[in-house]
């Protein structure tokens, strides 16, 4: 399961404190040194990878080692998470909230006044409902701690798993356009919103 998290904006996302994420059945905290072997093990997939941008394949453990270096020094957005399983402190994926990029190719820089979030998991923690609980605590942490009045998120057209779960985050379908991935090259993707309206409707998620 995954979803487009850009991993090479060098800006900080300065209007939100990330703090640890609990939900139900995952932790979502830092990077750590520790999660570098399970990295470079769940992201060398190519069903992974290709539907991703900014993740290359072959996905060695100096990819891994300087993702979470990178991570932890703010070089590719603030709010960049581990998914880890609550009770066993497995790591199974990455999520983050980040500036959305212009729709606009001539426009390289990511617009400071909206937000996305992204996701992907390692393929032997699909279909089991942890993409759906991590994109829930990210829609409710931007929401809670910003102003913001929509929220974007974006998935290539052919991932039917990850166009479920945004669909079972109130993401509305926006618009069809193209995404360059270093490991599938130029492809189509989905583009969804959600707003604040929507999301105060939906609140009951987690009661």
């Amino acid at each position: 399961m995954v979803a487009e998290l850009l991993e090479d904006d060098e800006d900080r996302l300065d209007l939100i404190d990330c703090p640890v994420l609990v939900t139900e059945r995952l932790v979502l905290r830092a990077p750590h040194t520790e999660d570098v072997d399970a990295i470079a093990r769940l992201a060398d997939n190519p069903r992974v990878a290709e539907m991703l941008s900014r993740m290359p394949h072959p996905y060695t453990q100096d990819h891994a080692v300087d993702f979470v270096r990178r991570a932890n020094a703010g070089e590719i957005g603030k709010c960049v998470y581990a998914i880890t399983l609550a009770q066993s402190g497995t790591f199974i994926g990455c999520c983050g909230i980040n500036y959305r990029r212009s729709q606009d190719v001539r426009m390289s820089e990511p617009r400071k006044d909206e937000l996305e979030i992204g996701y992907w998991l390692g393929e032997p923690y699909w279909g089991k409902g942890y993409a759906t609980e991590t994109a829930h605590a990210l829609v409710d942490l931007v929401f809670r701690a910003t102003q913001v009045e929509k929220l974007h998120a974006s998935c290539r057209v052919s991932n039917i798993g990850s166009r479920r779960v945004l669909y079972k985050s109130g993401f509305q379908y926006a618009n069809t356009g193209m995404m360059d991935s270093l490991a599938a090259g130029n492809v189509p993707v989905e583009r969804y919103m959600l707003d604040r309206r929507t999301w105060i409707g939906l609140r009951s998620w987690n009661a």
